[in-house]
C-alpha cells in the first residue's frame, strides 16, 4: 500500500516536472512571432534627418519610433543574429557615423537611443595587437588573421606516471 502511494506521488510530481510553465504574456500587449511582444524605442540623433538604420535595413529620418519584437522578459529576441544594431548615417559632412550594438537575449530595450553625431570614431588599436570585439566597433583595417596552425605533441623521453614513484 505504502509503494503504492509513493510510486503515485513519484508519477504525479514527473508530470509536473515535465509540463513546465510558460511566462504569461500580459494583456493587451501586440504579440509577434516565436511568443514576442512589440516594444516601442525612440531614436533621436543631434542632427534631424539622420538616416536611421536597423540591422542593415533603412527605417527613416531621426527622430523615429522603432517597433521592436522582443522577448517577455524585455530582451532583444535572437531571430538568427548575436546582435541587434542600429546605426545612424550622417547626412552632412564633418559628422560621423554612430552605432550602437545590442547583445540579442542578454541586453534590454530601450526606450530611447540618442546619437551624437559629432562624436568621433573610437581610436584604432595600437599596431601590432589583434582587435578581438564585434566587427562593427572596429574603424582600420580588417583584423589580423593568422591562418591555419599545426601543432605537433611529442611525448616525454621516459614514461611519466602523475605521483607514482
Amino acid at each position: 500500500m505504502k509503494s503504492r502511494v509513493l510510486m503515485l506521488t513519484a508519477v504525479a510530481a514527473l508530470i509536473g516536472f515535465g509540463t513546465g510553465c510558460q511566462t504569461p504574456i500580459p494583456p493587451g500587449a501586440e504579440v509577434g512571432p516565436d511568443r514576442t511582444i512589440a516594444y516601442d524605442m525612440l531614436v533621436e540623433a543631434s542632427e534631424p534627418g539622420t538616416v536611421i538604420e536597423a540591422n542593415g535595413e533603412y527605417m527613416g529620418k531621426a527622430p523615429i519610433h522603432l517597433k521592436i519584437f522582443g522577448n517577455i522578459k524585455g530582451t532583444f529576441h535572437d531571430f538568427g543574429s548575436d546582435f541587434f544594431v542600429v546605426r545612424a548615417l550622417p547626412a552632412t559632412t564633418n559628422h560621423f557615423t554612430q552605432t550602437r550594438a545590442f547583445r540579442t537575449d542578454r541586453d534590454g530595450i530601450p526606450k530611447a537611443i540618442y546619437f551624437d553625431m559629432k562624436q568621433p570614431p573610437p581610436p584604432e588599436p595600437p599596431p601590432g595587437r589583434p582587435y578581438y570585439g564585434p566587427h562593427f566597433y572596429f574603424y582600420g583595417p580588417a583584423p589580423y588573421f593568422y591562418g591555419p596552425s599545426f601543432r605537433f605533441q611529442v611525448p616525454p623521453p621516459f614514461p611519466f606516471y602523475h605521483r607514482h614513484w
